[in-house]
């Protein structure tokens, strides 16, 4: 039954890149996951994860109130409801990794690994045009897309691909290496046609990120120059990509075009600006917020564009100011767990590095429906609360100066009363029994010299 369970995970992982349009495959399938996981006994809660539960509880009820006020209770009614789900299951998934954290955490990053790598390879076909109606499918507004209905998504969807791809091949041997060279080749093009400013961001950001954390952790001189090398021979291969797709004139002039820090549709009363500007007087009258899918209907032609505020409008002060506290709390918690010597080390710098990022870009775009979010979430939480110091010193369970053993009087000769006095030495053992690594041993002392008259 397990293994089916684990199976299911893997499933739902995969499913993840394929989000046209929502209710998605995945969210069909991480509900059942809710229900399965607990009861067949693949969850671990503890004070920690308990603690994170309650958090997403009060947000949730933050959305609920917040629904009261809404004009549209409706529409808000069914995007609060979703957002409590993607709650519950940020929780479900760090109890299951909690369970076993290496092997679960590594389930669900090759399986997030080989959905973003299917992703990527879809918006180059999409974006190339390499089948026939694949332009259609897989690329939106001129940028690729995959399977998703929002380039900024799918864009930002490859970032934790990406620092995956980076740990295999610094941890890697052989082919899983050669493997990751070609990983970071697809998933990095990808990212570029996506034409995301936010992912371009997030990406140079999570990878800066993991690599000074890879470096400062590490522990051989060897591992550091591996590092070095990488961010020699990639910046300056990154380069000479960027340089070739520009010789496209498609390419180039989007590239030009998105490259520009501000663009035409953020100015203005109605432009991007002006919308956050508008969200932050609403926030400040409305204590209870205004109710989700009520801002574009009623306030504004477009969405926020900043998660944090957004979250105010939709869950107002409390809710807002919670989710904030949150986010802080796992940044300022992860960023001190990266640093513990602990079993887990790489595969936790690949999670939090890329939620860094992602919880940054929070900034200029509105994650809070993000499904890759909250997975990461739960992977850096079940990690963060269940992973244990590697011990450096043995665990001594048992007392040294218990069972010593006895030294037995040598016998008096009968013949020689006179005899000059002997010298024994005799190694006797320490029965202190410890364990390094699962393995245990006797240490032994040093020989004692014991005098025996005669």
């Amino acid at each position: 039954m397990h293994k089916a369970v684990l199976a299911l995970v893997a499933l739902t992982v995969l499913s993840s890149a394929f989000v046209f349009a929502e209710p998605a495959p995945v969210d069909v399938l991480t509900l059942g996951l809710i229900i399965a996981l607990p009861v067949v006994g693949l969850v671990t809660f503890n004070a920690g994860l308990k603690a994170f539960l309650v958090m997403w509880m009060a947000i949730a009820g933050c959305h609920i109130a917040s629904v009261m006020v809404s004009s549209h209770v409706g529409a808000s009614l069914i995007h609060s409801m979703v957002s409590i789900y993607l709650f519950v299951a940020a929780v479900i998934f760090a109890a299951f990794v909690a369970r076993r954290p290496e092997a679960h955490a590594r389930l669900i990053l090759n399986a997030y690994t080989a959905a973003a790598l299917f992703a990527a390879l879809t918006a180059l076909i999409g974006y190339f045009n390499l089948l026939p109606g694949a332009a259609e499918l897989f690329t939106k507004y001129s940028r690729g897309s995959g399977p998703f209905k929002d380039p900024n998504v799918f864009g930002a969807f490859l970032v934790p691909a990406v620092i995956y791809s980076l740990h295999m091949f610094l941890n890697g041997f052989g082919l899983k290496k050669a493997f990751s060279v070609g990983f970071l080749g697809l998933l990095t093009l990808g990212v570029l046609l996506s034409f995301s400013r936010g992912a371009w961001a997030a990406t140079l950001i999570a990878i800066l990120l993991y690599l000074s954390l890879s470096f400062l952790t590490a522990k051989y001189h060897r591992q550091q120059l591996t590092i070095v090398a990488m961010v020699l021979v990639g910046g300056v291969l990154a380069t000479l990509g960027i340089l070739v797709a520009a010789q496209s004139d498609a390419i180039g002039d989007l590239l030009a075009h998105r490259a520009q820090l501000v663009q035409a549709y953020d100015q203005g009363h109605e432009g991007r600006f002006g919308g956050q500007i508008k969200a932050i007087q609403l926030i400040i009258s409305n204590p209870l917020g205004i109710g989700a899918q009520d801002f574009v209907p009623t306030y504004h032609s477009e969405e926020v564009h900043n998660v944090y505020l957004t979250m105010f409008l939709k869950a107002g002060w409390l809710g807002g100011g919670l989710f904030i506290i949150l986010m802080g709390v796992t940044l300022i918690s992860g960023m001190r767990h990266a640093f513990r010597r602990t079993a887990t080390q790489p595969l936790f710098l690949v999670a939090f590095a890329a939620l860094f990022a992602i919880v940054l870009e929070g900034v200029v775009i509105d994650s809070d429906h993000w499904r890759h979010m909250y997975l990461l979430l739960a992977v850096v939480w079940g990690l963060m609360l269940t992973d244990r110091r590697i011990q450096r010193r043995p665990r001594i369970i048992a007392d040294r100066r218990q069972h010593l053993p006895k030294i037995p009087q040598m016998p008096r000769a009968a013949t020689q009363p006179n005899r000059p006095a002997r010298i024994h030495a005799r190694a006797t053992p320490n029965p202190v029994l410890f364990d390094v690594r699962g393995y245990s041993a006797y240490a032994y002392r040093r020989p004692r010299i014991v005098r025996v008259c005669h």
